[in-house]
């Protein structure tokens, strides 16, 4: 099954836009792993339609709180509907089992060893300040880092946070993560 692992960055936050909608925000840089090639492709918002064949390729979209976020900001982009594609949503699969949400970088360093390389607000400010190659590592960084959690929960059915001093386990079904649906999805390509 061919899975894509993404993260989007922006240009502006919700207090910017006077809203708590994603599609109210504007992409700025997006990092898109894919499965079948093994590769990393990191694209700007003026670049981002190079995205839309491999997307189409995809059987699954794999992010981190991705159908809150991303998904719907992508969306905004897209001229077909990404929704139609199937969604593993770690942070989802991780709020239903422990009952609560968790941030990125307390679930990579507890289960892979690994921290974010920023944040959010700082890929703003870059774009801001025009540093697009400082937001496309830290993207890309972040891309890697949910595959290799992705990868780990595959692997061991379970994802690993800190809860003050000790680590604690969370149980995922990962079972139907990696089997392939149908799915009406809506090509921007013409074939």
């Amino acid at each position: 099954m061919r899975y894509i692992v993404f993260d989007l960055e922006t240009q502006n936050i919700f207090h910017d836009v006077g809203s708590n909608d994603p599609t109210a925000l504007d992409i700025s840089v997006g990092t898109f792993y894919d499965s079948q090639t093994d590769t990393y492709t990191t694209v700007t918002i003026d670049e981002l339609q190079q995205i839309w064949p491999l997307l189409e390729q995809a059987d699954a979209l794999v992010g981190y709180n991705s159908n809150h976020f991303d998904i719907p900001l992508l969306n905004k982009y897209y001229p077909g509907d990404l929704t139609t594609i199937k969604s593993i949503d770690l942070l989802e699969e991780i709020r239903k089992s422990l009952g609560r949400r968790l941030r990125l970088d307390s679930v990579a360093e507890a289960t892979i060893g690994a921290k974010k390389s920023s944040n959010g607000l700082q890929a703003v400010r870059w774009w801001r300040e025009g540093k697009i190659n400082e937001i496309k590592k830290y993207c890309e960084q972040d891309v890697k880092v949910t595959k290799k959690i992705f990868d780990y929960a595959l692997k061991n059915n379970h994802v690993k946070f800190k809860d003050g001093s000790r680590k604690r386990e969370i149980p995922l079904d990962t079972s139907n993560w990696l089997v392939k649906e149908e799915s009406s999805m809506t090509h921007s390509l013409l074939f």
